[in-house]
C-alpha cells in the first residue's frame, strides 16, 4: 500500500469519476486505474462499484474516513517540513554558559529578534555538560559551551571555535594576594577557593591544573552563578579562578580585584565553542543565529586582543 494509491482512492471518492480523479492527481486515467487495482488487491476487496456512476462499496465507505485522516496527516507533515525549510519554525532554543549569556549574547539576541520577529527565542543559562546533554536530547537547537573533546566527539555534531580566553583570579579588594600583579601558583594554593558546581567545565579545568602541579585545590564552596562568586569572594579570604569574560562586571566593582596568573607554567585558558547538528544548521533561523554569534564573537575577540596589545 502506497500513499499515491490512497490519494487516488480519495480523489475518486470525492469526484465520483476515475477520469476527474486522474486530472486532479495530474496523472493518466490508466495510472489511476492501476493504482486502485493494486490497492484493492492489497486489501482483498473492491472499493468501488464500476458502472455508469462510480460509487463506493461498503468496504470503500468504511475505508474512506481512515484514508482522509491519513492524507490529511501527510499534508500537515509536509507543510510543517516546508515551513521548517523556509525558516518558519515557531521557536529557537539556545543553551549557553553563564558568561556568554551575561556579556556577549544580549546584542546578538536583539539582532536575531529583528531578523526573525515571528520566531520565539528561548535562551537558557547552563553549565557546559548540561547544555550538551539537552542539545543531544533535542531540547535545544544550539549550544555555546566550553570545549570538551570527549563530549563533542560525535559525527553529527558541528563545532565552531569562537575564542580562547585566559583564566584569572577574583578576590576581595583587601585580600592578601592583591599585593601581586600576577598571582604565583604556589601562593594560590594557600587560600580556600570557590568553584563551579560539578558538571561545569571550569571545575574540571581548574582541578586538572592543580593535579598537574601536584597541589591540592582547597575547594570549600560550590556555586553556579557569577553573582554568587562575586558575593562570596568579596566577604573574606576565598578566591575564585574564572574566565576573563566572566569578570567584566568585577573589574568595575571597587570591592573586588582581578589579577592574572603568573607565567611560570603554561598559561591556563579555556576554549569556547558553538555546537549544533548538521541537520539543524540547514534551517535558516538557526543558521542566522549561528552566523550572528560567529561574527559578533570574532569581532569581540579581535577588539580584546587589540586592547591587550595596547
Amino acid at each position: 500500500m502506497r500513499l499515491e494509491q490512497l490519494q487516488a482512492f480519495l480523489a475518486i471518492a470525492e469526484t465520483g469519476s476515475f477520469q476527474q480523479a486522474a486530472r486532479k492527481c495530474g496523472v493518466t486515467q490508466s495510472t489511476i486505474s492501476r493504482q486502485i487495482q493494486a490497492l484493492e488487491a492489497d486489501l482483498g476487496l473492491s472499493l468501488f462499484h464500476r458502472n455508469a456512476a462510480t460509487t463506493l462499496t461498503l468496504g470503500g465507505e468504511r475505508f474512506l474516513p481512515r484514508v482522509r485522516k491519513i492524507c490529511q496527516e501527510w499534508r500537515n507533515a509536509t507543510a510543517e517540513l516546508s515551513d521548517l525549510i523556509a525558516g518558519k519554525q515557531p521557536e529557537l532554543c539556545v543553551a549557553a554558559i553563564h558568561s556568554i549569556c551575561s556579556h556577549y549574547l544580549p546584542p546578538i539576541l536583539q539582532q536575531f529578534c529583528r531578523d526573525y520577529p515571528e520566531v520565539q527565542l528561548r535562551v537558557t543559562s547552563l553549565g557546559s555538560d548540561r547544555a550538551l546533554k539537552v542539545l543531544k536530547d533535542g531540547m535545544v537547537d544550539l549550544a555555546i559551551v566550553m570545549n570538551n573533546r570527549f563530549l563533542l566527539a560525535s559525527p553529527e555534531m558541528v563545532v565552531q571555535v569562537l575564542y580562547d580566553e585566559p583564566i584569572e583570579v577574583l578576590m576581595g579588594a583587601n585580600h592578601p594576594l592583591t599585593q601581586y600583579e600576577s598571582i604565583p601558583w604556589l601562593e594560590l594554593t594557600c587560600y580556600p577557593q570557590v568553584v563551579f558546581k560539578d558538571g561545569y567545565g571550569m571545575q574540571r579545568l581548574v582541578q586538572d591544573r592543580f593535579e598537574r602541579l601536584g597541589a591540592t585545590l582547597q575547594a570549600v564552596l560550590e556555586v553556579n552563578t557569577l553573582d554568587a562568586f562575586r558575593g562570596v569572594v568579596r566577604q573574606g579570604e576565598m578566591v575564585a579562578l574564572l574566565p576573563q569574560s566572566a569578570l567584566v562586571e568585577a573589574r568595575h566593582d571597587p570591592t573586588l580585584v582581578v589579577r592574572a596568573l603568573d607565567n611560570e607554567h603554561p598559561s591556563l585558558t579555556r576554549r569556547v565553542v558553538m555546537v549544533t547538528t548538521q541537520d539543524r544548521l540547514n534551517i535558516p533561523p538557526i543558521r542566522r543565529f549561528w552566523d550572528l554569534v560567529q561574527a559578533s564573537l570574532s569581532t569581540e575577540s579581535q577588539i580584546k586582543v587589540e586592547k591587550i596589545s595596547v
